[in-house]
C-alpha cells in the first residue's frame, strides 16, 4: 500500500487511524465495565521508533499502553545460507523480524508477560492492528473461562476472496492450523476449495497467559518454519518465519469458534480501504459498524487497478468516497478519477482507454453499467 511507517497510523475513517480506533474501543470497554484492560503493541525494529512518537498523543488516555519489540534475525543468502550481514550488509536491510509467531517468546523476554500476570490478568486477545473487526468479545472470553480452554482461534466462513487463508484441521488428535505454504503443490487447488475447507483463520486469537508462560519456559513451542523468499538489491535471500496461529496444537483444550464475518475486516489493500471508508460502515465509540441499509450479507467485491495501489494515489483519485451500499462488484482499470457524491450500484466496470484520462463527474449515478469512456456515463 506504499506505507513507509507503521500501517496502524493510516487514517481510516473520519480522521481516525487504526490505532486511534483501537484506543477508543478499549477506552469504551474500560469506562463501561470499570476495568483496566491494557493495550500491548508488538513492534519490529522497523516501526518501534515511529510508534514511540505516535503514542505521545495518547498520554492523557485512560488506558495503559505498553510496547515491546520482535526479535531481529539476519537474512540468509540463498546461494550459501550465510547471514547477509556477514556479506557487509550491516544496515537494516540485512535483518528481518521473524513473523508474528515470535510474539510468545517476546512477551516473556520483554517482561510483559510477568507484568500482566502480576496484575492478575489471565487471558490475552491477539489480533492484527489492521483488522477493524477484531474487538474484545465478552461472549468468547466467558466461554473460554467456563470451559478452561487455553486457546481459541476465531475462524469465519471462507469465500472466493479468502482461498489462500489458513484453515483449522484435526491432525494426530490435535486441532492445528494448516497454512497454504505447508501444502504440497499438487494439493493447493484442493486446499483452496470452499467446499472442502469451509472456514479460514481470521488471525484473532485468545490465549491463557499462564499457558503461554508454561510453554515458552519449557521450550515447547516448536512451530513450523515458513520460508519467505525476498530479494535485497538483486541478492536472493531467505527469511525464516513463524505464524502465531501455528502454536494452537501445543495448548490444552484448544478450540476454534466460527465467528461472523464482521469480526474479520482487514485492510490489506486499497480495495479494502475503499470498503471501510465508504457508507457501508459507520463509527460508534471506535467500533466500525456495518450499515443496516445494506441488504446483501456479503461485501461488494472490489478490484482496483495499479493506479490505485498506493494509499496516496488512491486518496488523490477520489474527491470523496462513492456510495456503495447497493454495489455488488466494482472493477476499475486505467487512469480513472472520481468526483464527489458518486453513487455506484449493482455490477460496475470502469475502464479508461490507454493514454486517456476518464473522469467520473460529481454526483454521477452508475447502476449496473460498463463504462469505457465519457460517452457511457
Amino acid at each position: 500500500m506504499g506505507c513507509t511507517g507503521p500501517k496502524s497510523v493510516i487514517e481510516v475513517r473520519d480522521g481516525f487511524t487504526f490505532l486511534d480506533l483501537i484506543v477508543l474501543q478499549i477506552e469504551f470497554l474500560n469506562k463501561k465495565y470499570g476495568c483496566n484492560v491494557p493495550l500491548l503493541l508488538m513492534n519490529s525494529f522497523n516501526t518501534n521508533e515511529d510508534t514511540q512518537k505516535i503514542l505521545e498523543k495518547y498520554a492523557t488516555s485512560n488506558i495503559e499502553i505498553h510496547t515491546f519489540n520482535q526479535s531481529k534475525y539476519p537474512r540468509l543468502v540463498v546461494d550459501d545460507f550465510l547471514p547477509l550481514p556477514c556479506k557487509g550488509r550491516t544496515g537494516k536491510d540485512g535483518w528481518y523480524p521473524p513473523g508474528h509467531g515470535d510474539v510468545y517468546q517476546c512477551l516473556v523476554n520483554s517482561g510483559k508477560l510477568d507484568m500482566l500476570l502480576s496484575q492478575g490478568k489471565e487471558y490475552v486477545f491477539i489480533a492484527n492492528s489492521d483488522n477493524l473487526g477484531a474487538t474484545v468479545d465478552l461472549n468468547i472470553l466467558n466461554h473460554l473461562i467456563q470451559n478452561q480452554n487455553e486457546v481459541c482461534v476465531e475462524v469465519t466462513p471462507k469465500t472466493l476472496a479468502d482461498v489462500k487463508g489458513g484453515t483449522l484441521i484435526s491432525y494426530e488428535g490435535k486441532i492445528q492450523l494448516l497454512e497454504i505454504a505447508q501444502v504440497p503443490d499438487e494439493y493447493v487447488s484442493e486446499f483452496k476449495s470452499i467446499q472442502k475447507f469451509k472456514i479460514f483463520n481470521t488471525n484473532n486469537l485468545w490465549l491463557n497467559l499462564k499457558a503461554i508462560k508454561r510453554l515458552v519456559e519449557g521450550d515447547a513451542l516448536k512451530m513450523e518454519i515458513i520460508p519467505n523468499p525476498k530479494e535485497v538489491d538483486g541478492v536472493k535471500v531467505l527469511q525464516l518465519e513463524t505464524a502465531y496461529g501455528a502454536s494452537v496444537k501445543f495448548f490444552d483444550n484448544a478450540i476454534g469458534i466460527n465467528v461472523p464475518r464482521s469480526r474479520f475486516l482487514p485492510v490489506k489493500a486499497t480495495s479494502d480501504f475503499l470498503l471501510v471508508q465508504s457508507d457501508l460502515y459507520t463509527l460508534v465509540d471506535g467500533f466500525v459498524i456495518r450499515n443496516k441499509a445494506r441488504v446483501n450479507p456479503s461485501n461488494p467485491s472490489i478490484e482496483l487497478g495499479p493506479e490505485f495501489k498506493k494509499v496516496g494515489d488512491f486518496l488523490r483519485r477520489f474527491k470523496s468516497i462513492p456510495s456503495i451500499v447497493e454495489l455488488d462488484s466494482l472493477k476499475v482499470s486505467g487512469d480513472v478519477w472520481f468526483g464527489s457524491g458518486v453513487v455506484l450500484k449493482g455490477k460496475v466496470s470502469i475502464t479508461a482507454k490507454p493514454g486517456e484520462i476518464l473522469e467520473i463527474p460529481d454526483g454521477s449515478l452508475i447502476d449496473n453499467k460498463e463504462i469505457n469512456g465519457p460517452e457511457d456515463i
